[in-house]
């Protein structure tokens, strides 16, 4: 029995129309209508020309209903012109990381969430909360993955098909979500995360979370969460100098733009001063880059599961095939660790210690 929902899923997975699939694959369009709707169902002939076009196993589209993200609760931290098919691929991708988040948590206890969600202090107020709630004080922030697993968020990565999608969260339910886009800087990348823990505390699961008002919300709340107000003051002089910010940005692991704007928001650079220092950095390449950053900071929770998965004998290809997908699929979810941590029987680039995952 085919799923049709699967179809389509699989279908805007690779971004692509009905019309494009038609043709790549031969296929008339009112059959492919007829066959995402459950009007008709595709012969085995002409399903294994749409799984071969779609590079997804035949197997993959006889299984249940996915339960998909619901587009309309989504935080896109995306560029303002991105195509709506980018948008809905990577709607689909996170569709398949839930099936996999699913899978690994009937078989493993993940850390419950522990994310507030705070509609009426602002985004300072807002970032203070939390940071006390996680007892973090005024101490930099640590490997931010690593802390919004601890607190119960489902971290995955978002394949590299979409440049134009930097990172994205939802609520599934009672649980949340974030995505994010890998060829970031590992620096904006923190800051990704922190702007996406920012939508999930104040837009939660019923306000609006897309618009310049809400991005302006997360942009504010990820740059109090990085950068406490008491530490920048106590660590930075006022009218710092472009060298000084450079130094200091290793501090809170942040750009040196991100720290820029929080010292001129803080007060401690001029209108004057932040235009000229903004300047300065671009012309040392640091707006579209990050020279001699920080290394990326990847997933603690699945690197301990695929070890976990390892000890029973269980490989990256046999997840895969069970959830009816491609090796190289899953591994697009999993920050690249499904190499490093199992194949290779080391912890590969990400931390491992300070949280224990029990088998179910």
């Amino acid at each position: 029995m085919v799923t049709p929902s699967r179809i389509a899923l699989a279908r805007r997975r690779r971004g692509m129309t009905l019309a494009e699939l038609s043709e790549a694959a031969g296929v008339s369009l009112q059959s492919l209508s007829n066959y995402e709707t459950g009007r008709t169902t595709p012969r085995p002939g002409t399903l294994a020309r749409l799984a071969a076009t779609l590079d997804f196993p035949s197997a993959f589209f006889s299984s249940p209903d996915i339960d998909e993200l619901p587009a309309e609760g989504i935080s896109w931290r995306a560029r303002s012109k991105t195509p709506p098919r980018v948008l809905e691929a990577a709607r689909a991708a996170g569709g398949l990381a839930v099936q996999l988040h699913e899978w690994i948590e009937d078989r493993f206890r993940l850390p419950a969430p522990d994310v507030p969600t705070l509609s009426k202090p602002d985004p300072e107020t807002a970032a203070e909360m939390v940071r006390r709630r996680w007892g973090l004080g005024s101490a930099p922030a640590p490997n931010m993955i690593h802390l919004l697993e601890a607190h119960g968020v489902r971290v995955f990565s978002l394949a590299p098909d979409y440049a134009e999608v930097d990172a994205f969260a939802v609520w599934q339910g009672p649980v949340p979500f974030v995505f994010l886009n890998t060829s970031k800087t590992g620096e904006r990348s923190r800051f990704d995360a922190a702007h996406e823990l920012g939508h999930l505390v104040m837009h939660g699961h019923d306000r609006q979370c897309t618009g310049p008002a809400a991005e302006k919300q997360a942009n504010d709340f990820a740059s109090a969460f990085l950068m406490p107000a008491s530490s920048v003051l106590g660590h930075m002089p006022r009218s710092p100098h472009v060298d000084q910010i450079l130094q200091a940005k290793t501090i809170w692991k942040v750009s040196a733009m991100a720290l820029t704007y929080r010292l001129h928001d803080l007060g401690l650079l001029s209108d004057w001063q932040y235009r000229s220092a903004c300047a300065e950095l671009s012309k040392r390449g640091y707006r579209p880059a990050e020279p001699v950053g920080i290394r990326h900071e990847t997933s603690q929770v699945l690197a301990k599961v695929f070890q976990g998965l390892r000890t029973t004998g269980v490989r990256p290809h046999h997840v895969a095939a069970q959830l009816a997908i491609t090796v190289d699929e899953l591994n697009k979810m999993l920050f690249g660790l499904t190499i490093t941590a199992v194949e290779g029987g080391q912890s590969g680039p990400a931390s491992t210690r300070g949280q224990h995952l029990n088998r179910v």
